[in-house]
């Protein structure tokens, strides 16, 4: 087997400072419109009294579902053992760091006046499922740091496995945090579902694999490393259960929600006449983020390289249509104050509410790409986190010698 090595990017081409550039900048015009939207207020933006939770929101609940699924690739190298995803687990930790950090920052700077998180922090209320959620993900930082720097540490590498364990554990709970944020909304009968905490999880899987493999596709085209069929085809392969995993869970949710007397109204909104929601669900989440991509996968070129990328871009994209439908579409389909009853008030009690990003906030919810991407373009530059080739050569694709793969693997730097 061929020596495996983790090598630095070099950071001198034109690429690089390109991407480096439009994610710093990217960053500060989201910082400028927070800055912005607290002079103002949030009339300037497209949210109203009915619907406090728009754009940023939906970015930061969809980068925040997708760092816990990022790291998937690093547990199940760890976790479970198999030799061919260890030279993808570096990376995989890199990212998940960077996608939880991108999604607080969008959520952070929503709030209006940033120091407000201080007061959850101090006085902490441990009745609101929001106030688990800071612990669960300050957590994530410090877990999936200590288990970056075991996996890059030669002399520790053994002990990672244990903490693999830990983070595999925590993440499955951060996601079950962020689900159920909306499953224990029970006057919002879009939320109200035990179903959604599982739901977030094996969408995490999905999206934060398919947002990996992007940047792993990305760059190693753009750095003109060896991405061998094996890698490409195991992934391809993990990607295709997820996306079927998410397809079920939606059907199950929906059916559920159907086969429930107070939830059949909002289930008529989404998936038949809600507008722009439904042709969100049906066109965004459902089309574009789960059957085309299956398409592409099983299909005869499903093992290249390319359609690979293509399927995630499509996952993606289909991700935010979903959390969209979920976020802005629960809120705007109308409060049931009274189930049965017609209610006619000044406060639009029973009228589905409008909402239209507008551009302060669509640039604020941006800028968390721009810094998961300045964290991910400054990682790879100051470390080792990819490796200079994943040739067939050098993985095990088997599942096998896995301390082989650790005794040759060589962290390196020019």
């Amino acid at each position: 087997m061929a020596t495996l090595q983790y090598r630095v990017i070099p950071g001198r081409s034109l690429t690089y400072w390109m991407a480096l550039s439009l994610c710093g900048l990217l960053s500060a015009v989201g910082f400028l419109s927070a800055l912005y939207m607290r002079a103002y207020g949030h009339h300037v933006t497209g949210m109203n009294n009915q619907i406090v939770w728009g754009m940023p929101h939906v970015f930061a609940v969809f980068l925040i579902v997708a760092a816990s699924g990022a790291l998937n690739v690093a547990s199940i190298a760890s976790v479970f053992g198999r030799s061919l995803y260890k030279p993808l687990a570096r990376l995989s930790g890199l990212l998940a760091i960077a996608l939880l950090i991108g999604g607080l920052w969008d959520l952070v700077l929503d709030l209006g006046r940033m120091g407000h998180i201080l007061n959850a922090v101090l006085y902490p209320n441990f009745e609101s499922i929001f106030a688990w959620n800071i612990y669960l993900y300050t957590g994530f930082l410090v877990i999936v740091g200590f288990y970056l720097w075991l996996m890059m540490e030669r002399r520790l590498n053994h002990h990672s496995h244990k903490i693999g364990m830990v983070a595999f554990l925590w993440r499955l709970a951060l996601t079950t945090g962020t689900g159920s944020i909306f499953g224990f909304l029970s006057a919002r009968s879009a939320y109200d579902s035990a179903l959604l905490a599982p739901l977030f999880i094996i969408a995490s899987f999905a999206f934060g694999l398919a947002v990996y493999l992007l940047v792993l596709i990305t760059g190693f085209w753009v750095l003109g490393r060896p991405l061998g069929l094996r890698v490409v085809t195991r992934l391809k392969q993990l990607l295709t259960v997820f996306i079927a995993a998410v397809l079920y869970f939606v059907t199950v949710y929906h059916l559920t929600n159907i086969y429930m007397a107070g939830h059949r109204g909002v289930e008529a909104f989404v998936l038949l006449h809600g507008g722009v929601y439904t042709k969100l669900f049906w066109g965004g989440q459902i089309l574009l983020g789960g059957v085309i991509p299956l398409i592409l996968l099983l299909s005869r070129f499903g093992r290249r390289a390319g359609v690979l990328a293509l399927a995630s871009a499509c996952v993606v994209l289909g991700g935010f249509a979903q959390i969209y439908v979920l976020i802005v579409g629960g809120q705007a389909y109308p409060l049931q104050m009274f189930p049965g009853m017609i209610v006619h008030s000044s406060f639009y009690d029973g009228v589905v509410h409008p909402y239209l990003p507008h551009l302060p906030e669509t640039l604020l919810a941006v800028s968390g790409l721009g810094v998961v991407g300045l964290i991910v373009l400054l990682g790879v530059r100051l470390l080792p986190f990819l490796p200079q080739s994943l040739a067939d050569q050098v993985v095990d694709v088997h599942g096998h010698g896995d301390k082989a793969v650790a005794d040759q693997a060589v962290a390196s730097s020019p």
